[in-house]
């Protein structure tokens, strides 16, 4: 019988380190899946996508423009002109030598100040992971000296956004786990739990990576950098908080128990169902995310979900098994022993002792912060930014894009599309050449062009390439192309408008439609898991209001530091949603194993106690966990990319708040004022006061805890 109690956990151990390398060799490939064009990402019905469909009659070799650019102050010359010439035969030879070329380069075109000389190359749009090489192999052909060379235009904004994600397999994940074993170092002051840690959440990464390559190899999900980067951290964080409290509680049944059996099994009997209730509201809560009408945000909750999944069965798996065939050896040089109770810790059962001795006030006081925070979450700017502003730091295309809009019309890399009935194209050219920020309107007249410069026409449609005078990528540009879709309307109401900007405005009209329809159901979902899990239908409520509260405090805290600290232009329409969702889910994991626990200690002294009990035992382990998985989605912001550096922080600032303020003062004193009721309608909420047995935590008196701070 005892060689069966170390066989099981043995055979797991080898079941999950034997799957490892073979796991890991498909999740490399993920990133190789990547799609990171929006035009990829939004639905059938938007405009944009229906012009995208019907443009490629007009053009059937379809292209990916590169626009190399040349720069000189002093102005170009003739000498510089001809060298001009000579590079760009040589950017075509590059491109066509690794297969890259779509169509013959344009001539040089010199601007009208005669300080640079524009010249487009069309690449082909399958090159997936070889446009950045391909990009860099032309920068480096175009160079002139003294001249100021650029490759921009959406072929150079992509190249850049590639060489931003090559870092997540790398640079991202090794900030994320060396903070997390900062921490852990720090927490449990032991060598070797810690790695244990790690390892289970290096191995739910793994096997989430490569059952997130198979989903979207089989064109199950569409996967990009950024949903691939938030998974990643996801995993991380949550298989880590897992971990924390399966080790904290065997810790605690180790010094009751003799048998490290026996506390495991314990352990794992207390411990699984918060585990698995907190990652099925993390699950159903992402998985909301299939609601949107954006492939990106339908994208992330699958793989986000696939994370968290893996992270709860490694912890409910590799970590016991690991665990229970160590024992207290897990926890050198500070082992827990049989029968010794640890000293009376003072943090958290002081925490306790103060909700339970003034709720009111600290209620009223916590919610009152938290309001006067939330006051603010209307101001958050969410119009949009630039996609070159997207980017942090140096950009060769971004810069190209800066140096376009000094000499030439800022969209002529990237021309809006018109397409009309053939009917009305002169009256609809007229109308949209009279539209504000509008610089030219040019007919589609093919390659050869057709008869007398006419229009090609197609299908009884004619193409019109509409030039804006502002950058394409723009906020001005997208309220530019909603004020020429609206001006268009009136001229013929068949007259649809597409290209990169109008993408752009599709995918922010979308993400407004996603808010309301996601957020709702996220809400609904969380509550009713909350509902079984805690056989209530006050508690639930009361935890969802609570977390609420608490991503409009947050959301109010970014609007003043995004702009007046950070200096941010602005934010993605989409990262509000994507913040809601996380902050929700993953704050309801706090007050799930809060809760669950006070459920335990009330059976017997009453809700009251019971909850300040659960504050005083799991105070140390929960805030140890909230520490672990804000700093995980800190490491977002290693990347030089604007939207995950303020999801690194929206999330990681968000998880502290409701770590410290929400699910350490809000909800233990709420839930000591509303006492058993807030357990209706189960048994709990129907006992007489006979039923509630003396506790020995007394409201006047600090409550003894039964870990220390430093066991968690």
């Amino acid at each position: 019988m005892s060689r069966l109690r170390w066989l099981l956990p043995a055979l797991i151990l080898v079941v999950w380190l034997g799957g490892a390398v073979p796991l890991s060799g498909l999740g490399a490939k993920l990133s190789g899946l990547q799609e990171n064009d929006i035009a990829a990402f939004l639905p059938d019905s938007a405009e944009s996508t229906r012009v995208q469909e019907l443009q490629v009659r007009f053009q059937p070799v379809e292209s990916i423009p590169a626009v190399l650019l040349w720069e000189d102050s002093d102005g170009i010359d003739a000498a510089t002109l001809a060298t001009i010439g000579d590079r760009l035969r040589a950017a075509a030879d590059t491109a066509e030598e690794a297969d890259a070329l779509a169509g013959d380069a344009t001539p040089p075109i010199p601007s009208a100040d005669g300080k640079a000389v524009e010249a487009f190359l069309p690449l082909s749009p399958d090159l997936g992971d070889d446009l950045l090489p391909v990009v860099e192999d032309l920068r480096a052909a175009i160079e002139i000296d003294g001249t100021d060379s650029f490759v921009t235009g959406p072929a150079g904004i992509f190249a850049d956004f590639s060489a931003v994600f090559e870092g997540i397999d790398g640079l991202l994940l090794l900030a994320a786990f060396g903070v997390v074993l900062v921490i852990l170092l720090v927490v449990y002051r032991s060598p070797l739990l810690p790695l244990l840690v790690i390892a289970t959440a290096g191995l739910a990464l793994t096997a989430a990576n490569a059952v997130a390559y198979l989903l979207a190899d089989g064109g199950v999900i569409t996967v990009n950098g950024q949903s691939q980067g938030i998974a990643s951290i996801l995993v991380v964080g949550a298989a880590t908080d897992y971990g924390l409290l399966l080790v904290s509680r065997f810790r605690e049944e180790l010094r009751r128990h003799e048998s490290k059996y026996a506390a495991m099994r314990i352990a794992l009997h207390r411990s699984w169902e918060p585990i698995l209730a907190s990652g099925a509201t993390v699950v159903l809560g992402v998985l909301c995310l299939l609601l949107s009408d954006l492939g990106s945000n339908r994208g992330l909750g699958p793989i986000s979900a696939v994370s968290v999944a893996f992270a709860v069965v490694a912890a409910l798996s590799f970590l016991p098994a690991a665990l229970t065939l160590l024992g207290r050896a897990a926890f050198w040089p500070f082992r827990p022993r049989y029968g010794v109770e640890p000293a009376a810790a003072r943090g958290w059962p002081r925490v306790a002792a103060l909700v339970g001795r003034r709720p009111r006030r600290v209620l009223a006081g916590s919610v009152a912060a938290l309001l006067a925070a939330a006051v603010f979450a209307p101001t958050f700017d969410a119009e949009g930014i630039p996609v070159s502003d997207a980017i942090q730091g140096e950009s060769n295309g971004v810069a190209g894009q800066d140096a376009l809009g000094r000499h030439f019309d800022a969209g002529t890399g990237s021309p809006t599309v018109v397409l009309t009935p053939e009917e009305t194209w002169r009256v609809v050219a007229e109308t949209a050449a009279a539209t504000d920020d509008v610089a030219a309107v040019v007919p589609f007249t093919g390659a050869p062009p057709v008869a007398d410069g006419d229009p090609r026409v197609v299908d009884g449609l004619v193409r019109l390439d509409v030039t804006l005078d502002v950058a394409p990528d723009s906020t001005a540009a997208v309220d530019a192309v909603q004020n020429l879709r609206t001006t268009l309307d009136a001229a013929d109401p068949e007259a649809i408008v597409g290209g990169e900007t109008a993408s752009n405005l599709d995918a922010r009209e979308s993400g407004a439609r996603d808010l309301r329809v996601i957020v709702p159901s996220v809400l609904v979902v969380i509550t009713l898991v909350l509902a079984l899990l805690l056989r209530s239908l006050v508690a639930p409520v009361l935890l969802i209001a609570t977390v609420v509260l608490s991503v409009a405090a947050t959301v109010g805290v970014a609007a003043l530091v995004f702009g007046n600290v950070f200096g941010f232009p602005g934010s993605d329409p989409a990262i509000l949603l994507i913040a809601f969702v996380f902050l929700v889910a993953l704050g309801i994991d706090y007050n799930i194993f809060l809760m669950t626990r006070a459920r335990e200690e009330s059976a017997g002294p009453g809700t009251r106690d019971g909850v300040l009990r659960a504050l005083a035992v799991t105070g140390g382990v929960i805030t140890s966990a909230g520490m672990v998985l804000a700093a995980t989605f800190g490491a977002l912001s290693v990347l030089p990319l604007l939207f995950l550096a303020q999801m690194a922080f929206l999330v990681g600032f968000g998880v502290l708040l409701d770590t410290f303020v929400v699910r350490s003062l809000v909800v233990p004193a709420a839930v000591a004022l509303i006492g058993d009721r807030v357990w209706w309608p189960s048994r709990l909420a129907k006992r007489p006061p006979s039923a509630k047995l003396s506790s020995p935590t007394r409201a006047d008196t600090p409550v003894r805890a039964t870990t220390s701070p430093h066991s968690t």
